[in-house]
């Protein structure tokens, strides 16, 4: 059963719901910068909520520079693979179809503001 922070994201905000490797790779390799949402197991992790909330809060501070997604829990561990960010929760930056960055774990909003504006500065990542 999905956290009812994560259905949110998907549901109320309207934000794509990953759950495949096809669909991962085709929305980040889409035009633009996005952020993946990887949320991890939600009854484990007591972190993932909190990541849940704090993203769509980030989403709003950078005005539009990135949309967002999340990936499913089918697709998760390949999609964690595939970006060698193992630890959950995180979110994972793309731009133009290259990984540009990932911030894991629970952070303080200043830090994510600050690795945010950080990772949206990088050139894309050699995969």
């Amino acid at each position: 059963m999905t956290h009812p922070l994560i259905a949110r994201l998907t549901g109320q905000l309207g934000w794509p719901s990953l759950d495949s490797a096809e669909a991962t790779t085709a929305y980040a390799g889409a035009p633009g910068c996005h952020a993946v949402f990887v949320p991890g197991d939600p009854t484990r992790n007591l972190e993932t909520a909190d990541v849940a909330v704090i993203l769509p809060e980030l989403h709003k501070a950078f005005a539009g520079r990135f949309d967002c997604a999340v990936v499913s829990e089918d697709a998760e561990t390949g999609f964690r693979e595939a970006t060698q960010v193992y630890k959950t929760p995180s979110i994972i930056f793309f731009r133009d179809g290259r990984q540009i960055g990932a911030i894991p774990k629970m952070r303080d909003w200043a830090d994510y503001l600050a690795r945010t504006a950080q990772i949206l500065a990088e050139p894309a990542l050699a995969h």
